[in-house]
């Protein structure tokens, strides 16, 4: 029985390694096939899908309220509802028609505006703030109709990454202010970092009870393993042009100077950071919160980092009140290649964040 068991093994193990190599090849053929159609400067294949929040909302509720209906009262309600659909259809025909035949005559055709717009937007940001390729697509979808009776709403999710990543998603929402739209950033969860280099940059900023703001700071980890080159006599040689041009590195010896070097190139970034910040929220008292710390709750409209405390959800159910409410998402089409990377890359994400939030959940927990 041990026996089997040990054979049965062997050819688990003998399987396994088959898959993983597959995998990897496959993803190396994916990898090569993305980046040739990048270099061929392929087609933009994309498209802006809109959805009507406002009629989700009103889904929702008469879902709910013709549950509660007894069964006669519920089929006159249905009955209703198809009587006033067939009357909305007939008027937008009616009005197709007008319209058409006012292009006929040569007319030029302004679509009426009746109500003001929100549109909704999400980010969600990783450690290279990737989703800063669709932010700028919809943000350049939305400059095109938005008006200053508009307002841009963008829902951000962010524990920071790197500066100069960040520093271009915020450009991008920089656009939006500078055609004088009025932008508002919800945080339901974290901004931090370059997240809030990002959140700072809204007009209104509205945090929810719990979500964590701040971590105005810099920091840049390197390792080192000249040591253990040193100890198995192997030799690093490294060939600069410029006194500064390599100040710490991973395999050769680093000097003071370096590092005293590198630390002042990070205390140049912190300062361009708190700079950008304070432009953006002249009421922050700069100093005491560009400390690297993070704050939530009350405490973050303390110290002026929030201006109201809401989730996304429930100002976006107030806005339906006076306002038409669209959520926007720019849609890649995607080839074979891509939906087989992007379906592989979720299986290993799902397995270690699964394993991440059980380690979390066994060391830290609330009550």
């Amino acid at each position: 029985m041990a026996e089997f068991f040990y054979e049965y093994g062997l050819f688990f193990l003998k399987a396994l390694t088959f898959v993983v190599a597959a995998v990897v090849i496959i993803m190396s053929i994916v990898a090569a096939a993305m980046k040739s159609r990048e270099a061929g400067g392929g087609s933009d294949s994309g498209h802006i899908e809109i959805k009507k929040f406002n009629e989700r909302l009103e889904d929702m509720q008469e879902s709910l309220s013709f549950s509660l209906l007894s069964p006669e009262m519920r089929k006159q309600a249905e009955k209703d509802k198809k009587a006033a659909e067939k009357a909305e259809r007939k008027a937008a025909k009616a009005a197709a028609k007008k319209a058409k035949k006012q292009r006929g005559e040569g007319e030029t055709i302004v679509p009426e505006k009746t109500t003001t717009r929100l549109y909704v937007m999400d980010f969600d940001g990783d450690i290279r703030a990737s989703a800063v390729e669709r932010l700028r697509r919809e943000i350049t979808a939305v400059l095109t109709t938005a008006t200053p009776e508009d307002e841009v709403l963008i829902r951000l999710e962010s524990g920071g990454g790197m500066v100069t990543s960040y520093g271009l998603a915020a450009s991008q929402l920089d656009r939006i202010r500078d055609k004088k739209i009025p932008l508002t950033i919800c945080v339901d969860k974290v901004a931090a970092s370059g997240g809030y280099m990002m959140a700072c940059v809204a007009d209104k900023l509205v945090a929810a009870p719990f979500a964590v703001l701040g971590s105005i700071g810099v920091v840049a980890q390197i390792p080192n393993v000249h040591r253990l080159l040193k100890d198995m006599k192997i030799d690093f040689e490294m060939l600069t042009a410029g006194k500064y041009k390599r100040t710490l590195t991973v395999f050769g010896e680093n000097t003071d100077e370096g590092r005293q070097k590198f630390i002042e190139d990070i205390e140049r970034i912190h300062a361009q950071f708190k700079q950008y910040v304070v432009e953006r929220r002249p009421q922050l008292d700069i100093e005491a919160v560009a400390t690297g710390e993070i704050w939530s709750g009350q405490d973050t409209l303390d110290l002026k980092l929030a201006d109201e405390l809401a989730t996304s959800d429930q100002y976006m159910i107030d806005a339906c009140e006076e306002r038409e409410v669209l959520l926007l998402e720019y849609k890649e089409k995607k080839g074979m290649f891509d939906r087989l990377s992007i379906g592989v890359q979720s299986t290993i994400d799902g397995v270690l964040l699964k394993w991440f939030d059980r380690l979390m959940k066994s060391r830290f927990s609330i009550g």
